[in-house]
């Protein structure tokens, strides 16, 4: 699909909202659902474009940091959780962060073209 430059302007800035939501986290818990259901609303907009790679790379953060935020709080008793939720919020930092900065520089968050990653 071929987008022209409005379309693409207004869908970074879907992506970069969601960035943000992602990021707001560590302040409001709710925000990450937020940009969970502006994600999957979006999702069939941004096929095909450079942007779904972040729409990917966004969904995968969120599950993935539910999923290891809840083994953390379960696991707590046994104080392995304490470093399970340091580990992941060490996590959710970076991919935040790397995904934030290739949106910046305009790449995509995967080559899968060449088989490499821009992990």
């Amino acid at each position: 699909m071929i987008f022209n430059d409005a379309q693409q302007a207004e869908l970074r800035k879907y992506t970069f909202t969601v960035y943000i939501l992602q990021a707001l986290y560590f302040v409001i818990l709710i925000t990450p659902v937020i940009g969970l259901v502006i994600n999957y609303m979006k999702a069939d907009e941004v096929r095909g474009s450079w942007l779904e790679s972040h729409f990917r790379w966004q969904r995968s953060t969120f599950w993935y940091g539910v999923l290891w935020t809840l083994l953390g709080v379960i696991s707590r008793p046994i104080l392995i959780g304490y470093a399970v939720l340091a580990g992941v919020t060490v996590w959710l930092i970076y991919r935040i962060a790397r995904g934030w900065i290739n949106l910046i520089d305009g790449k995509e968050m995967y080559l899968q073209s060449r088989g490499e990653t821009n992990e």
